[in-house]
């Protein structure tokens, strides 16, 4: 039941999600890209402008009325699920990323699928664990559902909701992801959410992928830091939240002018990272700009998914740096593959989960079966050093000071 009703959570957000892109950039067919690129400059500033003013309206008034928790909190915390509430707070999610918001679309499957999971299952006799357990895969496997990737959803939510591999936890996972993503294939249609162009690859990949972990670490490290400081330490609940998010819209709208790339959750930047179509100076600017636009929305008081913006700033990265030694250097490196590696090692460090990152990574394009190892590699080799680096900055900072003689 909780992988069947994931997968209508995920069925139905999507089904929203793609609603609102085409309503916002008045287009009809072909991708979130498609439609900002052949859009006016004057709707792309104003769709993430109005879509902005109306998600902080209503979450203005939604939060002034009743508090809208974690759902991390809700789930291990063993609290009542607020459905009515958490429903309507994803749906003012896929709002204001429909609308073209830097922020990420996982965020609202991942609730609507326990508030309609708590829902069905209510009633059962459940122990505290076991209802624990099913509503994180019930998240996990929202998650699932949306990209259509059944390993990658059932992964975090053993990894990353329960850090556990219990061979119960590990089942109900895979069974519950692998039936929403089936559930949800009459509109996610099953496909591949990024196209893999099959570019001429090397085994050398391995090699790169460990060498450019200091980089992925630095970056990783970076956009974690800078989400922390921009989340406001309680969620602000005053009118200013209109104002605010259509800002937040109007800045993005702005920068799609000459990055058509920047609204959305990341995808547009995936899709042309894979395609070979950034510039080094495209690449340069996405790099800064994805997380600034995204810290700018959560310092707004907007809600929303780090995944794809993390994951979109990782491929700029691995663009910046595979066109620039194609360029520069008169190299001949695979631009999707370094993208991609980038990105593993990004995510490896923002979610601190190396293999889901991998996985998830892989999946989500699903090129040639070794390239997991590689994006394995750059995974671990990435949160490994970020390990080893924190725990030197740990035992430097527990040392005794000596005052000068």
């Amino acid at each position: 039941m909780i992988g069947v009703l994931a997968g209508v959570a995920g069925m139905a957000t999507t089904l929203v999600l793609h609603g609102i892109e085409h309503v916002a950039f008045h287009y009809s067919f072909g991708s979130l890209l498609d439609g900002v690129s052949d859009s006016s400059l004057l709707r792309r500033a104003l769709a993430p402008t109005i879509g902005g003013a109306l998600a902080g309206a209503g979450w203005w008034l939604l939060r002034r009325r009743t508090a809208v928790p974690g759902l991390g909190d809700l789930i291990h915390g063993h609290r009542p699920i607020p459905r009515t509430t958490l429903s309507l707070d994803a749906g003012l999610q896929v709002l204001v990323v429909g609308s073209g918001a830097s922020l990420g679309r996982e965020g609202a499957p991942r609730q609507l699928s326990a508030a309609m999971g708590d829902a069905g299952t209510s009633r059962w006799t459940l122990t505290a664990r076991d209802r624990e357990i099913l509503l994180a895969c019930a998240a996990g496997a929202g998650l699932g559902a949306v990209y259509s990737v059944p390993l990658g959803g059932a992964l975090f939510a053993a990894q990353i909701m329960l850090n556990s591999w219990h061979p119960r936890v590990l089942g109900t996972a895979l069974i519950t992801s692998s039936l929403a993503v089936a559930v949800a294939a009459p509109v996610t249609h099953d496909a591949t959410p990024l196209p893999w162009p099959d570019p001429s690859l090397s085994y050398l990949l391995l090699v790169v992928a460990v060498l450019l972990a200091p980089l992925a670490v630095a970056v990783g490290s970076a956009f974690t830091t800078l989400m922390h400081r921009a989340t406001p330490a309680q969620l602000i609940t005053s009118w200013r939240l209109i104002p605010a998010i259509a800002g937040a819209g109007l800045l993005i709208g702005i920068g799609s002018h000459y990055w058509p790339e920047l609204p959305g959750n990341g995808k547009s930047i995936l899709t042309v990272t894979l395609n070979s179509e950034l510039t080094l100076a495209g690449a340069a600017a996405i790099l800064i700009l994805k997380p600034l636009l995204t810290a700018v929305y959560l310092r707004a008081g907007a809600v929303g998914g780090m995944l794809t913006p993390a994951l979109a700033t990782g491929a700029a990265l691995g663009s910046l740096l595979a066109i620039a030694a194609n360029t520069g250097l008169g190299w001949s490196v695979s631009v999707p593959a370094v993208s991609l590696i980038c990105a593993a090692g990004v995510l490896a460090i923002t979610q601190r989960a190396p293999l889901w990152a991998a996985l998830f990574v892989w999946e989500l394009a699903r090129p040639p079966w070794w390239l997991l190892v590689v994006f394995a590699v750059a995974a671990w080799s990435a949160y490994g050093l970020h390990r080893l680096r924190h725990r030197h900055s740990h035992d430097d900072s527990s040392q005794p000071h000596q005052s000068a003689p």
